[in-house]
This record gives C-alpha cells, structure tokens and sequence, in this order.
C-alpha cells in the first residue's frame, strides 16, 4: 500500500527534550530550497519504489495498485542499472550528515532479500564519508522471515508495518489476491521484526471499517503489539462525476482491468474516513494517550502539532509548503510526490536528468509552493491553521462556507482534534520550556 508517509524515525526519548517529531526521510518538509541553497545540498526526500505498484494483496482502498496502468507490459522490477543510477544521484545530491534511503511500494519486499543487500552495498560504497546513510522500508509484513529480520537487524533499517488495528477491523480492507483477511500473516511478520530487534513503526489507514473504533485500534497496538510509534493516516479516495462504479470496484472496471486513480472529483468513496469520523478518532486516542503514555508511546500527528508550537514542521501535510517529498520509480521515472504519481506530475528521470534541477525547478517549486499560495480565507482565518495549514493538498475539493474552493474535505475534524489538543501541547511547550519533560503533563495542571 503506498501513502504519503513512510516510517518514522523513533524519537529518542529524552527526560528533557522534545521527542523528536519525523517522517521519513529526515528531511526538510517546510518546503524546497532555492537554487542557491541547493548548491549547499540542502536535503529533500525521495521515496524509491522498487516494485512499482505491484503488490502480493489486494487492499480494496489502495489507489496505488492502479498506477500498474503507467507502466502496462512492464514487470515492474527496478532493474540494478536504476539502482545505481538512483542511489548514485541522490546520495550525490544530499549533505553531509545522516541521509535516510526510503524504500515502498506497492510491496518493496517483493523486489528480493538480494536487492536490498545490494542496495545497502552501493550506499556503503557511494556515501561520502561525511553521510550517515540509513534505509527505511514501508511494508505490508506478510513476507517477512528470519533471514530478512536478520538483514533488517543487521542494517538498522527502520520498518514501518502497515496494520490497521485488530483482525475483524485490519481484514475488512487489508486482503490478498483471494480476497481473504491478512491480520495473522502481518502479526507473524510484526513479530519477526520484534525477534530480532528491528526499529518498527506502525501506519494505520484510518477508514470506514475501523473510524468508529479508536481505542479498539490503539489499544490493539500499544497492548497486543508492543507498538510504541504510531501513524494514523485518513483514507480520502477522490471520485469524479460518473466513477462511483469504478471507485467502488477499487479502480477497476467491469472487465476487472485497472483503470488508473487521479487526484481530482469531488465525491469520495464508500470506504473513505468522514471529517467528523476523523477528528472523533484522533481526539479519542489523544485522551487515552494523554492519560496514560506521554512519553512511552508516539503519535505523529501529536509530535507534529507539539512541533509546530516550536515553528518545526515534521510532517509535509502540515507544514506550511510542501513539494521537498518526491516519489522515485522502477523505471527511474521521477514524480512531484507519492500522491501525484500521475503523468502530469512527471518531473523526469534519474537516468537522464540532475535530481537537484527536478527538485528546484519552477515546476517542482510552484507545486510545493501552492500549498500555501492556494489556501481560502476561511483557512487563512482559522485559529487552527498554526498546526493545519490546510492539510494535504490533495484532499482539499470541498467549498468554504462562502463558496470557495479549496477547502480540504477533513477540514471540520482537523479543526476538532487541533482545537482540542491545543490546550494540552500549550502545557506541554510550557513544560520543555522550563527544562521539564513533556509527560509531566500526566501530572495535572501546572503554574503559568
């Protein structure tokens, strides 16, 4: 399944910080730099999908199993002149420091054990001595064994575990190619990771199937899992006029042919979180949170929103631009984001064009840049919009209420869980301020 996140580096959990807010790959996610900064190698993050779409399930959600249609014929493998092609180009175009390789899909892992011991090989052999290079990898789990959870241990590469709660809520959506439920195969390899000691994390796509059920989901991965990292990400399935059919069948038409996913319409599907759904979801799993796991347990959305009080922006759909978070394909094909893998958002190719001229180019920069440029006055009026910034520039295809576009469709419940969480992240800034530890929040209230 491919989203707009990949795994996020777990914050290290010190008494007297901030934890560290993140989204793979560690990089910038305010916007993109200059011209003249990119000289300076400023950083940006490229996520490399090795497999294309391709992928060993069938999640009835999953927009991405459509992009097949873009490469009809092609075995959707990344052949190793395109690795090295790749790798070469983006290490050439990072600083010095620590640089993440973030590897999806699709399913990465089906691409093989030995393609990624050689990707680890080439980035040992090309990082300049100044690079600290680490890979991620965002993975459904259900080929997971031993001899990869040694590779992954080995490597210290950081594992993000697509699961979306327990098994009658994962199995409604998260199917294979049978159409049969996928919780235990994704456990079993979740508990790979766990044997051997693996950084994990857990992406939960927050849907129809599990919305009502939040402290069903967290609770499942903070009891049962261990799970100490969590992302939740909103399923927005766009649908235009006169696509329902399709949009329902998962982009398929009545031949069972892929019929390839676009950002636009202004319906959604069935399957999709409602605003209202969405923000009763990530506010009910604030509370338990709050009351329990500050500082043991990490939720995006909440080190996101406690970042922002701190004029840092971790995660690209809240940050203020975007646009610094490109998709990379097998084929080297390079595209302005993860969500725009669409032949109008097709940059160029790492086999004939500089990675930092694709990212800097008026192009590239206008897209990130729109994010913010883009944005209705009832968003530029909000009281939520220091944490919000209008959200994923995909979701935004609903009306203001004066009637003017551009209003992100999850915009009622990013303005409950941001307006309900900001009195606690003003006591937790307070709390990191004075050299104290966000959890002492837990403790009740404090002076001001």
């Amino acid at each position: 399944m491919s989203t707009a996140a990949t795994p996020v580096p777990p914050p290290v959990p010190q008494p007297r910080a901030l934890p560290r807010p993140g989204l793979a790959p560690r990089a910038s996610a305010i916007g993109l730099p200059t011209p003249t900064e990119s000289r300076r190698r400023r950083p940006f993050s490229l996520l490399a999908k090795p497999t294309g779409a391709a992928c060993n399930l069938d999640c009835s959600y999953c927009f991405f199993l459509s992009k097949e249609v873009l490469w009809a014929g092609s075995d959707q493998r990344m052949s190793h002149e395109t690795l090295l092609t790749y790798l070469s180009a983006y290490l050439d175009s990072q600083p010095d420091g620590p640089v993440t390789v973030a590897w999806q899909g699709g399913e990465p892992t089906l691409r093989g054990l030995g393609f990624f011991r050689e990707a680890v090989r080439l980035t040992e052999e090309l990082a300049r001595p100044g690079q600290r290079v680490e890979h991620a990898l965002q993975t459904n789990g259900t080929l997971l064994d031993d001899e990869w959870g040694e590779f992954l241990a080995e490597h210290r590469v950081l594992v993000g575990i697509s699961i979306d709660g327990p098994e009658h809520l994962h199995d409604t959506n998260r199917v294979n190619k049978a159409g049969r439920g996928t919780h235990a195969q994704v456990v079993r390899g979740w508990r790979v990771l766990q044997r051997h000691g693996v950084d994990t994390n857990v992406l939960c796509t927050v849907n129809s199937a599990n919305a009502d059920h939040p402290l069903d989901v967290y609770r499942h991965f903070r009891d049962e899992l261990g799970a100490r990292f969590l992302q939740f990400i909103p399923i927005v399935e766009r649908v235009a006029e006169g696509e329902d059919e399709v949009a329902e069948a998962g982009w398929r038409d009545s031949s069972g042919e892929h019929v390839l996913y676009r950002q636009h319409g202004e319906g959604v599907t069935s399957r999709s979180v409602r605003p209202v759904q969405w923000g009763t979801f990530m506010c009910t799993i604030f509370d338990e949170w709050l009351s329990r796991d500050v500082g043991e347990v990490f939720v995006q959305h909440v080190d996101a929103a406690l970042g922002a009080m701190f004029g840092r922006y971790s995660l690209c759909v809240h940050a203020p631009e975007c646009g610094g978070a490109l998709a990379v394909e097998h084929t080297g094909d390079v595209y302005s984001c993860d969500h725009y893998v669409e032949p109008e958002h097709l940059l160029g190719n790492v086999h004939r064009d500089r990675l930092v001229d694709l990212v800097t180019s008026p192009r590239q920069r206008d897209f990130g840049r729109s994010k913010r440029t883009a944005l209705p006055q009832q968003c530029l009026d909000c009281r939520v919009r220091w944490a919000c910034h209008g959200g994923c520039p995909k979701d935004r295809f609903d009306l203001t209420h004066d009637g003017e576009p551009g209003l992100n469709h999850l915009c009622e419940g990013y303005r409950m869980f941001f307006g309900h969480t900001e009195p606690h992240l003003q006591v937790m800034a307070r709390l990191i301020q004075r050299g104290r530890p966000a959890a002492d929040v837990m403790a009740g209230p404090m002076p001001r």
